[in-house]
């Protein structure tokens, strides 16, 4: 039984990538520190002879006791409200992070993914965003400890692949949608799905032109899984292509919802993107991948879980008491 690590598999993406590892007959080593992350996402698993779980914050030395065969490296702060919140964290499990579990994968001879993002594109002045655009990021800026963990990944992941020969894989996740995203985290589809079910207005900031292109998880995963096995080294964009405004997308969602609340507009934070649609010419022709989950059934399925929580959860702020660190 080949074995693999998952880092934040107690998130919303890892916590997916358990489940469809533990589905393909894989032993599945999950470690999240749980600053983000919440263990009902994967309190399924824990019955299972092929799920272990160690509560770990990679950031720190890593070891795992046994053979590894495939380390995917998915621990990260993922939201603005959460990478504004503890910057600092973010930027160590982005680099230190990082370096640690490279060097896991190279003491067990292991193919390790690292989880990029669309965020290493900035505010992107090419549209859509390719693979060869090196992107327009604000390295001081409130976003800056994200984009730049992001970008520092691709960067030592390349070098240990070309130096140490390290078998190594790289994805780039454009927005992405589904269960398990947490209901207050500030990313643009729980936020209006969890306004709109409350009763409150749908919140847009700036003028609503801003665009963003949304993929449903099990779509997403598909591309993970199918890149991990690939022969390619280099970036892959894993994304919809499908772009929206946000403007259409608020009210979209009161459609779905059957609510009439109002559209109420708030200032654009700093370098927040204005258009975001991934370019998967890459993806198709490599891995011969594509989403096959519309915008529609996707936001379906994502609003039966939403409805299926608890008064309690609905209505919980995202307020965490995060712990300061240096």
């Amino acid at each position: 039984m080949k074995r693999i690590l998952i880092t934040g598999a107690a998130g919303f993406l890892g916590s997916h990538l358990c489940d469809r590892f533990i589905k393909e007959g894989f032993h599945v080593i999950g470690m999240d520190n749980l600053i983000t992350g919440d263990l009902k996402n994967i309190e399924h698993l824990f019955k299972l002879e092929n799920f272990e779980f160690y509560n770990h914050d990679v950031s720190k030395f890593v070891h795992v006791p046994g053979k590894l065969d495939y380390i995917l490296h998915f621990a990260s702060p993922a939201s603005p409200i959460d990478y504004l919140k503890i910057p600092i964290q973010t930027l160590k499990v982005g680099s230190l992070g990082t370096h640690n579990l490279l060097g896991l994968a190279k003491e067990k001879n292991a193919r390790i993914m690292i989880a990029s993002t669309s965020e290493v594109y900035g505010d992107p002045l090419v549209h859509p965003q390719n693979e060869e655009y090196y992107g327009n990021v604000n390295t001081i800026g409130p976003r800056g400890v994200y984009d730049e963990a992001k970008r520092f990944q691709e960067s030592i992941t390349m070098a240990y692949h070309t130096y140490h020969g390290l078998e190594t894989r790289i994805v780039r996740i454009f927005n992405t949608y589904g269960p398990r995203m947490r209901l207050n985290d500030g990313r643009v589809v729980p936020a209006f799905i969890g306004q709109a079910l409350r009763g409150e207005d749908l919140t847009v900031f700036g003028d609503g032109s801003q665009t963003r292109s949304f993929c449903y998880v099990d779509d997403l995963v598909e591309g993970i899984y199918r890149l991990l096995f690939s022969d390619y080294v280099y970036p892959v964009n894993i994304g919809n292509p499908n772009e929206i405004t946000i403007a259409d997308f608020a009210e979209e969602i009161i459609r779905l919802t059957g609510t009439d609340q109002k559209v109420i507009y708030k200032p654009l934070p700093v370098n927040d993107p204005l258009q975001r649609q991934p370019d998967i010419t890459k993806a198709k022709e490599v891995l011969d991948w594509e989403p096959k989950i519309d915008r529609s059934e996707g936001m379906k399925r994502t609003l039966e879980y939403f409805k299926s929580l608890s008064e309690e959860e609905l209505y919980k702020s995202e307020h965490r008491d995060f712990k300061k660190t240096t």
